[in-house]
């Protein structure tokens, strides 16, 4: 039997490539893209490593023609797309909305969050339909359950994902298809140096007394579900540090 494939979006770093760590370990082949081709390739070298096999390419989930094409050649690369991981993703500031002067920031977290994602999604789904198996995951986040100031457009692109693959799941209804939403709350990746420009300073302030989830936690949870048999559907995971509450509230050593 052949090997069980995943392609993985924003898989250069973060909680991407401990996903794609992880299932190089379980034995699944690998297609990985990202934009920063430079760390993708290490992560493609380091999961070669742990036996898989390996299609890697540049892959900008904001560009349509991107994303034809990096679906197109990965395909073609194994034949067939078991796993989905919509990983690709980003916060951008905290600036309330009154005093924004940009559209900018809003703009590259709608493209990238959602409009990444369903072009992405669009794709696979009818190889998966054709092929008769396939497992769908979205990286939702805990702020599309909770939003909070200074977070309105992240939130509402992590509710929209929440929407999307509700959605998702009951237009695959009847297919062998599998759709899973995994929503993490505070993950120490590079995420929040992202979203502060590079302040490592700032980055870093966020996770100051907590002991805050991994990638590899996340990664932990998104290999048990796809590793379910074959008729469990493990629909929506919320996962947050033991020392994070609902509505932001953090219990601060």
């Amino acid at each position: 039997m052949n090997k069980r494939t995943a392609l993985i979006t924003g898989a250069s770093s973060g909680i991407g490539a401990a996903t794609a760590r992880q299932l190089a370990e379980l034995g699944f082949d690998l297609m990985l893209g990202a934009r920063r081709e430079a760390r993708l390739e290490e992560i493609a070298a380091d999961v070669q490593s742990r036996g898989a096999r390996v299609f890697s390419r540049a892959l900008d989930v904001t560009v349509g023609a991107s994303v034809t094409s990096f679906v197109k050649e990965a395909q073609n690369a194994f034949g067939r797309i078991d796993v989905l991981v919509n990983n690709a993703g980003l916060a951008r500031g905290v600036t309330r909305i009154a005093d924004q002067t940009s559209d900018d920031e809003w703009q590259e977290m709608l493209d990238t969050n959602v409009l990444g994602l369903l072009r992405v999604t669009r794709l696979v789904v009818p190889i998966m339909i054709e092929q008769g198996f396939g497992h769908v995951v979205n990286l939702g986040s805990t702020a599309g359950h909770d939003a909070y100031a200074g977070g309105s457009v992240y939130c509402a692109t992590k509710f929209g994902v929440r929407a999307i693959t509700s959605a998702l799941r009951q237009e695959l209804l009847g297919h062998p298809i599998r759709v899973t939403s995994v929503d993490p709350g505070m993950v120490e990746t590079d995420f929040s140096v992202v979203r502060y420009s590079g302040d490592k300073d700032k980055a870093d302030a966020v996770y100051s007394g907590v002991t805050p989830l991994t990638a590899e936690d996340v990664a932990d949870v998104i290999a048990f579900a796809v590793t379910r048999k074959a008729h469990v559907d493990l629909d929506t995971i919320v996962m947050r540090p033991v020392q994070q509450g609902p509505y932001g509230q953090l219990a601060r050593a």
